[in-house]
């Protein structure tokens, strides 16, 4: 999972441009850039943020064979269509945008015209601006599959965690955190790594207490729920270990002793996540019906627009860039697996 095969995928990757006030769109040029003779590319915004020499096309099939990349026009209006929107700043009509070119990208994997999707990240204030109520692109996008069972996964390198648990208070997610949670989301995992290429996924649970709470001295929730959830999936044929003291599961992981980390908060999986993915952590979706990856960072708002002094551009694309490599690795992967007859018969 740490990037692209040398062949070019024979799927396309759809690229949203995300919030036009944001760095997306500052970005988005220089990654696909950076993808030329890797990918083929179909950027989805509004048509005004396209940069130079880009294509513009109606439909994924104008995509010639082989790689390159297109961009297509999901839209917009007010202010971002006038190109009159403020970068760095929330607004509705950016928010929208952002909307449009997320709902165009997924609807086109429904269908299969593309393999895969990268979201350029969005602002959650612009989004419920334009009257999306919440929590992000993933809430989003199970909505619109109509996907019951979805999760964020994590890769930094050889870190790759699930999260049980997302954006909220950590009382609420502690209270979250049950015997049959616990053992959906490790099926989830396991299911989502033998997708992605893992014959035989190793896992490991995350202790909630320290030292997964020291034999109970530290707390109760490992024996009560946790080794529970941990012996039914090994009862299903899951291999999973735990729970293990959430201060060393995640370093065993980085070393490759775990395929994949099941963590039972938000900052539990993001802070090793982060410090391990020195800007370059791409965040994936098990349980969605396509292969959807996005950059971890936001829209950075407090540096777009901005130039260094050698006036190169402050925000740094090899986020996007990693996360268009590393769709383009799981697609070469399948479409190796599927072999050539099966790729015909598509």
């Amino acid at each position: 999972m740490d990037g692209a095969e040398e062949s070019v995928p024979e799927g396309i990757v759809a690229v949203t441009a995300g919030d036009p006030a944001g760095i997306g769109p500052e970005i988005l040029p220089a990654a696909l850039a950076a993808m030329e003779g890797r990918a083929r590319l179909l950027a989805v915004g509004p048509a005004n943020l396209a940069p130079a020499g880009i294509p513009i096309v109606a439909s994924p099939t104008e995509l010639p064979a082989g790689s390159g990349a297109a961009w297509l026009d999901s839209g917009s209006e007010g202010d971002v269509r006038a190109g009159r929107h403020r970068l760095g700043e929330v607004q509705a009509s950016c928010g929208d945008a952002a909307l449009r070119a997320l709902r165009a990208a997924h609807d086109l994997a429904m269908v299969g015209e593309v393999a895969a999707v990268v979201t350029g990240p969005v602002n959650k204030a612009a989004l419920h601006a334009a009257g999306a109520r919440v929590e992000g692109q993933t809430e989003l996008l199970s909505r619109w599959a109509g996907a019951e069972r979805t999760e964020m996964i994590g890769f930094a390198g050889a870190l790759r965690v699930m999260l049980a648990t997302r954006h909220m208070p950590l009382r609420a997610a502690i209270d979250r955190i049950t015997e049959e949670h616990v053992l959906d989301r490790l099926r989830l995992m396991s299911e989502a790594l033998l997708g992605l290429g893992f014959e035989a996924p190793r896992l490991a649970l995350a202790g909630l207490n320290p030292h997964a709470g020291e034999g109970g001295l530290l707390g109760s929730e490992e024996s009560t729920v946790l080794a529970p959830a941990v012996a039914r999936a090994r009862a299903e044929g899951i291999e999973v270990c735990g729970p293990v003291s959430p201060d060393t599961v995640f370093s065993e992981g980085v070393r490759g002793l775990h395929d994949g980390i099941l963590a039972l908060y938000h900052d539990q999986a993001f802070i090793p996540l982060k410090l391990m993915g020195g800007g370059r952590g791409v965040t994936f979706v098990a349980g969605l019906p396509y292969l959807r990856f996005s950059p971890m960072h936001g829209t950075a708002f407090d540096i777009v627009g901005k130039r260094d002094g050698a006036g190169h551009p402050v925000a740094d694309p090899g986020n996007l860039i990693e996360a268009l490599e590393v769709a383009c690795g799981v697609l070469s992967r399948r479409e190796g697996a599927r072999g050539p007859r099966e790729q015909q018969e598509r």
